[in-house]
């Protein structure tokens, strides 16, 4: 494997993987007491256990994590906030279907990370890590947040919406 592109390619992971974390956990904040919330909590835990995995497959290839990246990740994350949602303050309807739409985008990166892992692996297992596994995982994930997004499309967006 190439280490300096690999080094690379994590290192963009795990700052992913921050903003995954924090959207997801806004989400549920956000959402406390509703389905939606409800079923992002699990999704949260679920992010958290992968980028817990990314950090461990980083340790186990000699990686280390770049402080920085992961510090614009976080700044980052907090300026998505800023976006209009058609209230002057506080959370909305479309609010939901923006970050539920991120997170998608975010899941579906992580599912291309665990895919490339296979695919470069060339047959050479790497001891503690099913690559398979995790990206069946975030494919489960997607579909999950895929299906909320819709719903809350339709509730945003549809005639009734607010």
């Amino acid at each position: 494997m190439n280490q300096r592109m690999l080094g690379i390619y994590l290192n963009d992971h795990l700052a992913g993987s921050v903003v995954g974390s924090r959207l997801a956990q806004r989400i549920v904040r956000e959402n406390e007491g509703n389905d939606y919330g409800t079923k992002v909590a699990g999704i949260a835990r679920e992010i958290e256990e992968d980028r817990s995995t990314l950090r461990q497959l980083m340790a186990r290839l000699g990686i280390g994590e770049q402080r920085a990246r992961l510090a614009m990740a976080w700044v980052a994350e907090k300026a998505m906030r800023l976006k209009p949602n058609g209230k002057l303050v506080g959370y909305s309807s479309l609010s939901r279907v923006l970050e539920l739409e991120t997170l998608t985008v975010g899941i579906t990166g992580k599912l291309e990370l665990w895919r490339s892992m296979e695919a470069v692996e060339n047959g050479s297992k790497i001891p503690g890590f099913d690559f398979r596994e995790l990206a069946q995982r975030a494919e489960s994930q997607r579909d999950l947040v895929e299906d909320l997004r819709v719903r809350a499309a339709r509730e945003a967006l549809g005639e009734r919406g607010s």
